[in-house]
């Protein structure tokens, strides 16, 4: 069994799958895998597919499978698994980390120091104590959030499509509810035709004015040009974003926007998190051998 890691993983996971079979990190070889680990830059689309007839199984160290062509995939007989559980504490201290770091200037104040400013009175905090706090998608990242906000007294409404079994999450049955009431919107949706734009001219319209929305979700869920006026306009007080429309982002007009927070998609990249990722492809890789 040939095993191709097609992106960047812990050091240490090459050598824990020698004994599964021949481990590359060379993508020329893609059409002899067997079995191909991706994270976020690798594109397993139709052509690849078509490309690669020996491949059966494909692994995505993370959460987020709108890489991956699923439907052609299974058409081909080929196996789909993330390492959803990997990721959760990770992405949710960064989510966690980008709402401290919007209404406490953190950014402008750093650099304006390094800039030789003392902008003592121009930079005005503000607390999350007491704040509401809107999670759309409480899988288990937004999960992880919500017990990091409850640390701050923040009220925690939550939008899922299905149930949500946790006491800290008041759950809300229409997402519009949700952006009027809170102060602070964590974006957490997977990618799908449901979501896609949603956060947009018309649902900016109704959040509260001086909202702060964070994204580690997915880039595409936002509208970025109508996110851009409304940072412009003062009706959004501040914008993070961990996610793009692709990586790296091309000709995004929120480079150029106020009051923002950007950084290159890091959400999973903590040590311990690319080690618990290493955990789960063994055990998929396990249960898959035996299964063969």
């Amino acid at each position: 069994m040939l095993i191709l890691l097609s992106d960047a993983f812990d050091p240490s996971l090459p050598g824990r799958l020698e004994k599964f079979g021949e481990v590359t990190d060379d993508k020329r070889r893609a059409a002899e895998a067997n079995v191909v680990l991706i994270r976020s830059k690798t594109k397993v689309t139709r052509e690849y597919i078509d490309a690669a007839p020996k491949l059966r199984l494909v692994i995505r160290g993370g959460v987020g499978l709108d890489n991956v062509d699923q439907v052609h995939a299974k058409a081909r007989g080929i196996e789909v698994h993330n390492t959803a559980a990997a990721s959760s504490v990770a992405v949710a201290e960064l989510a966690m980390a980008m709402m401290l770091a919007l209404p406490n200037h953190l950014v402008q104040g750093h650099n304006s120091m390094v800039a030789g400013q003392w902008l003592k009175k121009e930079l005005k905090r503000t607390e999350l104590y007491h704040k509401t706090l809107g999670i759309l998608g409480c899988g288990r990242i937004g999960r992880e959030l919500a017990r990091r906000a409850a640390a701050f007294d923040m009220t925690i409404l939550g939008y899922d499509i299905v149930s949500i079994d946790d006491p800290l999450i008041a759950q809300v049955a229409d997402p519009n509810d949700l952006l009027r009431r809170a102060d602070y919107i964590s974006i957490h949706l997977p990618l799908t035709d449901a979501t896609a734009g949603m956060i947009h001219a018309g649902t900016l319209a109704q959040m509260k004015d001086g909202v702060r929305i964070v994204n580690t979700g997915r880039g595409k869920v936002v509208i970025e040009k109508d996110v851009v006026a409304a940072l412009e306009s003062g009706k959004i007080a501040g914008y993070a974003t961990d996610v793009w429309y692709s990586d790296p982002p091309e000709n995004t007009p929120l480079l150029g926007a106020p009051n923002t927070l950007l950084l290159p998609h890091i959400g999973a990249s903590t040590e311990e998190n690319l080690l618990r990722i290493g955990d789960i492809i063994v055990e998929l890789l396990e249960d898959y051998t035996q299964r063969n």
